[in-house]
């Protein structure tokens, strides 16, 4: 695609493509230009000023009365004005449609199609002379919030039992960075080294012991690390082989016996994900919001996939049948409370023949208060389906059932019952949670070992895709637009990042096109596409697939291609912290979410992007205007480029600046 290429705040005039590199070269013309138009303004207000002398002289009146009238006069006179040049407007558009419907039938589409492009550039010029009249207060840069929203989560730190949306949990303000933030470290790198001061933690609970999974940082002056060389990891390599054998996977195989992604619930700082990387497998990290020490916030900066979750009271964002493995390890999750609950919503998600992996010191009780817990779990999951493959030191695995039968099978009264049709809804949204199984009643119930296996999981086939009532044209067609697409963002992005913003005091750029981003946030990621074309490009990233609950629910479909996602609303706040994505993707998400303002939504879009961040917004010519007006006010660079010249679609490429709050 050869896109002309404008920049959004400058102002600057417009550019191809492959001039991109030679944009620095434009900044003299462009202030040049600048100078003359200034210049060309002023003999303007001066011949505007001639015939209208008595409302814009400069001289003071003795009189206070008489200058206030003259105020009242010269504001009724540009009132007056502007409703003037609407009429005239109107009026001369309402004529041109009538001399374009008498014009022949042959160019008749011609003009339409001008008269429309230029009606709708008419009214951006009159909306932008509306910002002019109104003033610099409207477009006034949004402030930075105080010190203490630096890791601010809203609907999260509101309330202690979990997700709570008010309209007091979104904030008008920027969350700034730390003061002694730093950008983080490349992938991989920064896989196993952080900056300390990048998230919110003291040095005791760096070094305080926990699970296996805690124990392997170490604190080392400003970085904390992760290092794959220490003895600790040993254990997490030797817990990891464990498993496998429990399970009776041959080499350590998971992904030969079905499994692909994995719902590590308390996932410490995600260490268990980040080995099981090399294993082809894709971990989502779970854990309700911690004000200092969060296991979310240290596994996203260290870029594995991880979001705020807590299910104390209301389902998990995420369909029926989503994962393949359950994982918990000393999770400080009771599972044998509220009658067994907790662990019905765990069967909700965990596919037929999914695993629960569940390591804790409960496991090998001693005390009389202790067996009883475990003897509670024990037989609940027995009651649930569940088979006991084994149980070894503090672990135990059990195996979900691959046979909806065996719940009709079961004595009466054992057992929560199976879900009425009415209650059992495939993709609930923070819904409470309810005593029945469900998903019994889903198209997509497979056991794991009867999927395709990773990673020719990805791409389905006819019979898997009537599952979810799609044809494989149009899969097919979506899927090879993506690969251009992603083709042509690197394009963008590489020059952009690496040439074309100022470079950090002593940080050199690394070689394009590697590393360039690893946490990638899709808020509208219909089939997964975006995902699909990054692995098939090689990309070193992984993405949050959002499926926001305005549009189409793709998300089953997406998770059992093996992605990870999830459901969400983007009139709230997204569960994660502050400085997590290194890109957020929008396509047709504006044309989509028109429930709430764009500036809510571009406001926490700010809160999610990590400094020096990028966004790239694809939507509708007009929506994306009206939200490159916003990225003025959130402190943005921005670019508007055209995607085709036929096209009535924009691009928006944006990067969030590197603002340091001043020490005090």
């Amino acid at each position: 695609m050869s896109m002309p290429l404008q920049r959004g705040t400058s102002g600057g005039g417009v550019l191809r493509v492959s001039d991109l590199l030679r944009d620095s070269q434009m900044k003299d013309k462009t202030g040049v230009r600048s100078s003359t138009d200034n210049n060309n303004n002023n003999n303007t207000t001066t011949t505007l000023r001639f015939p209208f002398t008595f409302l814009f002289t400069d001289k003071s009146s003795s009189d206070p009365y008489t200058a206030r009238n003259k105020y009242r006069l010269m504001l009724l006179f540009v009132k007056t004005t502007l409703v003037l040049i609407l009429l005239l407007a109107l009026a001369g558009s309402f004529w041109w449609t009538i001399s374009i419907s008498t014009s022949s039938s042959s160019t008749g589409l011609v003009y339409h199609s001008s008269y429309r492009r230029l009606q709708e550039q008419l009214v951006s010029d009159l909306l932008d002379f509306e910002d002019i009249s109104v003033g610099p207060t409207r477009w006034k840069e949004l402030e930075y919030c105080d010190t203490e929203s630096e890791n601010y989560v809203p609907c999260f730190n509101v309330s202690e039992n979990g997700r709570f949306c008010g309209s007091e949990s979104r904030q008008d303000c920027l969350v700034s960075p730390p003061v002694e933030y730093k950008v983080p470290l490349r992938w991989p790198t920064g896989k196993d080294v952080i900056w300390f001061r990048n998230v919110k933690i003291t040095a005791d609970e760096v070094l305080t012991s926990g699970s296996i999974n805690k124990r392997m940082m170490m604190l080392d002056d400003d970085q904390v690390s992760f290092r794959s060389a220490s003895p600790m990891f040993d254990e997490i390599e030797d817990y990891s082989h464990q498993i496998a054998q429990m399970i009776g996977i041959k080499n350590d195989n998971f992904i030969e016996a079905g499994v692909r992604t994995i719902l590590d619930i308390g996932c410490g700082y995600g260490t268990f994900g980040a080995h099981l990387l090399s294993k082809q497998l894709l971990t989502m990290c779970i854990a309700n919001y911690e004000a200092s020490g969060s296991q979310v916030q240290l596994t996203l900066e260290r870029g594995l996939p991880a979001m705020i979750a807590s299910f104390v009271t209301k389902q998990l964002p995420y369909p029926s049948l989503s994962f393949d493995m359950l994982h918990c390890s000393s999770c400080g999750i009771d599972w044998d409370q509220n009658e067994g609950l907790l662990l019905v919503e765990i069967d909700r998600v965990l596919k037929p023949g999914g695993y629960f992996v569940w390591t804790s010191l409960l496991t090998n009780a001693r005390s009389k208060d202790d067996l009883k817990r475990w003897n509670f779990v024990y037989h609940f999951a027995e009651s649930i389906c569940w088979t006991l493959l084994s149980q070894q030191d503090k672990t135990v695995v059990w195996k979900k059932t691959t046979k909806t039968k065996c719940y009709s099978s079961r004595s009466p009264g054992v057992g929560p019952s199976v879900c009425s049709k009415g209650h059992d809804v495939e993709s609930p949204y923070y819904k409470p949670l309810q005593m029945c199984l469900g998903g019994t009643r889903s198209k997509r119930w497979i056991p794991i070992e009867g999927r395709t296996r990773w990673p020719n999981r990805s791409n389905m086939n006819k019979t898997e895709l009537s599952l979810y009532g799609l044809h494989p044209e149009e899969v097919a067609e979506d899927a090879e637009n993506w690969k251009v697409i992603v083709r042509e963002y690197w394009s963008l992005l590489s020059p952009l990042i690496f040439s074309d913003h100022p470079k950090r005091p002593g940080d050199e750029d690394p070689s394009p096109p590697y590393n360039m981003l690893r946490n990638v946030l899709d808020m509208n990621a219909q089939f997964g596409g975006l995902n699909s074309a990054l692995l098939e490009a090689k990309k070193t990233v992984w993405v949050m697939n959002v499926v926001p609950t305005a549009g189409p629910n793709h998300l089953p479909m997406i998770l059992d291609r093996g992605f990870v996602g999830v459901l969400h609303d983007w009139c709230e706040a997204f569960p994660s912290y502050p400085r997590t994505y290194d890109l957020v993707h929008a396509d047709n998400l504006l044309s989509l979410q028109r429930r709430c303002s764009l500036l809510k939504i571009f406001t926490e879009i700010d809160r999610l992007l990590r400094p020096e961040g990028w966004v790239i917004i694809r939507d509708t010519a007009q929506l994306v205007e009206a939200a490159r007006a916003l990225t003025t006010q959130l402190k943005w660079e921005a670019r508007v480029i055209e995607v085709e010249s036929s096209s009535e679609q924009r691009l928006l490429i944006c990067q969030k600046p590197f603002t340091k709050r001043q020490s005090i």
